[in-house]
Order: structure tokens, then C-alpha cells, then sequence
């Protein structure tokens, strides 16, 4: 069985009710359409949001796996500040990319690993919004957790 993958973009902003539409995005993602990877980064809430639930949802699914993609070697300053890094991951290649394009060099990755996107996209601009543009056009299927459950393209 080939495995998929999905990741995650949404706004930095985004309120904590969207929590529980994100993990029925998840369960559904694994099992309805066989996701067995989840990519998500941390960069703002609802990337934490994400990674909280993946944390809770992959005890239930062993055979699930999660990985926070970091776009830059954590700092001397956040390591210190006893953040678990143990889920984490930095994509080969990253390492020789400027750090003012490292976020969107990062976003790109995460695109091409997955098969699918979970949006919270609440505004036409940002990069939560144009990373959703640019997976619609690398043909992946996105799923915007904002909108009812009929209006999705899953």
C-alpha cells in the first residue's frame, strides 16, 4: 500500500475552537484516505494547535507518524528554554538556504512531500493563503477546516 503524507498551513492567529475540526481532519485523513505521515511547521497557533493534536491522535494510531519541520537550527536561546525538540525534523538541503527565504523554502518541502493540505485560511493574503494556492496547483487535495464538511474536496 503506498503511503501518503499531508501537511498544514493556517494563519498565525488562528483561535483555539478551530482545535476540534483539526482533529477530525486527522482521524478522517487516516482513516479514510490512508494518510500515514503528517508534516507541520512552527511557526505561529495554529501550528502549535496541529502538533498538540498529532501528539494525541499518533497514540491511538501507532502506525501514524508526525514531524514539526523546523526551518532553521534552533537557537542556543530556545533550547534553553527546555522546548522538546523530539519530534522534530530539519529537510536535507535547508542548511543551505538563506534565512529570509528559509520559511518558504520549507513551506515548498512540505508541499511536495504530501498528498494532501489541511487550510485555515480566513484571509486572501499571507503565506498560509498562498501556500494553499500553490498545493491547489501542484494538484494535491486540500482540506479547509473553516468551511462545513460538504464544501470540502475530500
Amino acid at each position: 500500500m503506498e503511503k501518503k503524507a499531508c501537511t498544514f498551513f493556517g494563519h498565525r492567529d488562528c483561535p483555539e475552537t478551530i482545535k476540534p475540526k483539526i482533529r477530525e481532519a486527522i482521524i478522517d485523513l487516516i482513516e479514510n484516505h490512508g494518510v500515514t505521515m503528517f508534516y507541520v511547521g512552527n511557526q505561529g497557533n495554529f501550528d502549535r494547535l496541529v502538533r498538540s493534536v498529532l501528539k494525541e491522535v499518533t497514540t491511538a494510531y501507532p502506525e501514524v507518524g508526525y514531524a514539526v519541520v523546523l526551518a532553521y537550527m534552533p537557537s542556543t536561546k530556545t533550547v534553553n528554554n527546555y522546548e522538546d525538540f523530539s519530534d522534530t525534523m530539519l529537510p536535507e538541503g535547508i542548511e543551505r538556504v538563506p534565512k529570509r527565504y528559509a520559511i518558504p523554502w520549507r513551506n515548498k518541502w512540505m508541499i511536495a512531500q504530501a498528498d494532501f493540505m489541511v487550510t485555515y485560511v480566513t484571509r486572501p493574503c499571507g503565506g498560509a493563503a498562498q501556500f494553499s494556492v500553490l498545493a491547489k496547483s501542484k494538484g494535491k487535495i486540500v482540506y479547509d477546516i473553516k468551511l462545513d464538511q460538504s464544501s470540502n474536496k475530500m
